[in-house]
């Protein structure tokens, strides 16, 4: 038997291909970040001064290679079939055991924005965990007044499960988040649940 190394994770969508950040990738995601700024800065914590360094991108590939092979996390970028970074989307706090759940974030270029590259995306990544990874519950929280994200998450399938007070520091302040969730087996809602 001959052993080798494994072939990379990549999930294929109709327009994309979500795969591992690779380290040719530090100047398309350096630039697609810097020109999304104003747009992104509203939802996510505040950047590092370091983050659209070399460096800092160096980290994030080693991170997320060391994540996806110890189970982790899975995070991945957005890529166009025409090689066109357009965002990125991660499966963090992938819980085994009784739990079998974990939970994604996402952000997508501003250029990109509303052209349905998330929904998409979102799709392909639950698909993969409930059929590959055999999860049975994804989570997603984002702020209230996020309206576009809210949105996708609901087209997607997730449903509202409430609110958490103070859930994370976005953009300097401990923010409220809503929640929501996405089930393998949803039978919320339905009337023949036994």
């Amino acid at each position: 038997m001959m052993f080798g190394r494994r072939r990379p994770l990549q999930i294929e969508t109709e327009r994309m291909v979500l795969r591992l950040p690779a380290h040719g990738d530090a100047r398309a995601w350096a630039a697609l970040r810097d020109t999304s700024r104003d747009f992104l800065t509203p939802w996510e914590p505040i950047w590092a001064d370091d983050h659209l360094t070399q460096k800092s991108f160096a980290q994030r590939v080693y991170w997320a290679g060391r994540a996806q092979r110890s189970g982790t996390a899975l995070p991945l970028f957005l890529v166009r079939r025409d090689g066109v970074l357009l965002g990125a989307i991660t499966m963090d706090n992938i819980r085994r055991g009784p739990a079998m759940a974990a939970t994604i974030g996402y952000w997508i270029g501003a250029p990109f924005a509303r052209q349905g590259y998330m929904h998409e995306a979102i799709l392909a990544l639950v698909h993969h965990a409930f059929s590959a990874m055999e999860l049975s519950r994804i989570e997603a929280a984002c702020l209230p007044e996020n309206t576009a994200s809210r949105g996708v998450l609901e087209k997607a399938g997730f449903k509202y499960e409430g609110v958490a007070q103070s859930y994370l520091q976005i953009n300097g302040r401990w923010r409220n988040h809503v929640l929501y969730a996405n089930l393998r087996s949803d039978r919320r809602g339905r009337s023949d649940a036994r």
